[in-house]
């Protein structure tokens, strides 16, 4: 998820190659793959095949979850390269982005360019003809809407981009049910709902802890231009708003004890974590003692857990 400079240039100074310099294979490899951002891909994954579970009551083709999860790799990967080309200008410039592959020049933003057009359209053909074209029109619009809405849009102009740009983050929600119905229903629209709700307060604790990195490039996430009491306080709520819609799927009748159990029990820890950052706010405690990495971390498991309870729930109903 953040990825830490440590090296002894200056921030923002970029390592690029003279001329027809030495770019080792095997860097340049590692470098492609990284334009993919493969762990932000981890979290994308985890709630797409749990999903394809619900959808299928039982185990889905494991040739179709094989196909929708390659895809899936190809459609982020594309986006995700794609925003690091046009958000080279400021990733030069800040810590936490120093050593991406165009900051450092074993990429070139053509190269960067070509991979992530490449990418949207192989994915985009391989969704429509191994999946379904619905699965496809899903993937190349959460792609679409990462790039043009949040990143060309949103991120530089208002401290509600992660809020309205996260909807790209939920659409694995809904390719994953629609690769094994070929339509949507209101288990997936729920399940949508939940990955909207737990953006922001997934990421604004990360925000608060780089908000220099932020400020630095004129970018205005909301700890940038807030104080921590008043982005404490909205991770309460937009928390409070998760859990209750992630206890909707049981009272409509798509999932059964199991999933309530852990929803329940995975929801009241993230409500402990996110008033217990409200508190520290509010006592004006800063710096490491404000522990707001504590819920970006328990953010990462509790989507996990719950996603797999999705999974596991038509098993044990």
């Amino acid at each position: 998820m953040c990825v830490t400079a440590v090296e002894s240039r200056p921030a923002g100074v970029a390592l690029t190659p003279s001329p027809g310099g030495h770019r080792p294979f095997g860097a340049r490899v590692k470098a492609f793959v990284a334009l993919t951002k493969p762990r932000i891909i981890e979290l994308l994954l985890i709630t797409t095949v749990p999903v394809m579970f619900l959808a299928a009551q039982g185990v889905p083709d494991l040739w179709l979850v094989l196909t929708t999860t390659i895809g899936g790799y190809l459609s982020a990967g594309g986006a995700n390269a794609l925003n690091m080309y046009i958000d080279r200008d400021i990733d030069a410039l800040m810590d936490r982005t120093a050593q991406r592959p165009l900051v450092t020049g074993v990429v070139t933003p053509r190269e960067c360019l070509a991979f992530g057009i490449a990418l949207a359209v192989i994915s985009t053909v391989w969704f429509g003809l191994l999946v379904n074209w619905l699965s496809a029109a899903l993937s190349l619009g959460a792609l679409l809407f990462y790039v043009v809405v949040y990143t060309m849009l949103l991120k530089r102009r208002t401290s509600q981009n992660i809020v309205w740009g996260g909807i790209a983050g939920c659409m694995p929600v809904l390719i994953g049910w629609s690769a094994v119905t070929n339509s949507m229903s209101w288990a997936a629209v729920i399940l949508f709902a939940v990955i909207f709700f737990w953006t922001p307060p997934h990421y604004w604790p990360l925000s608060m802890k780089v908000k220099d990195d932020y400020a630095r490039v004129g970018v205005p996430m909301l700890p940038v231009i807030a104080s921590n009491r008043v982005v404490a306080r909205q991770i309460v709520v937009y928390s409070w708003v998760m859990v209750a819609v992630s206890l909707l799927l049981t009272p409509l009748g798509y999932t059964g004890w199991f999933y309530t159990a852990v929803a329940l029990l995975t929801g009241g820890f993230w409500l402990w974590e996110a008033h217990g950052l409200l508190n520290r706010a509010n006592a004006g405690v800063t710096g490491g003692k404000l522990k707001e990495m504590r819920l970006f971390h328990w953010s990462i498991t509790y989507v996990s857990l719950l996603f797999v309870a999705v999974a596991v729930d038509p098993f044990l109903r």
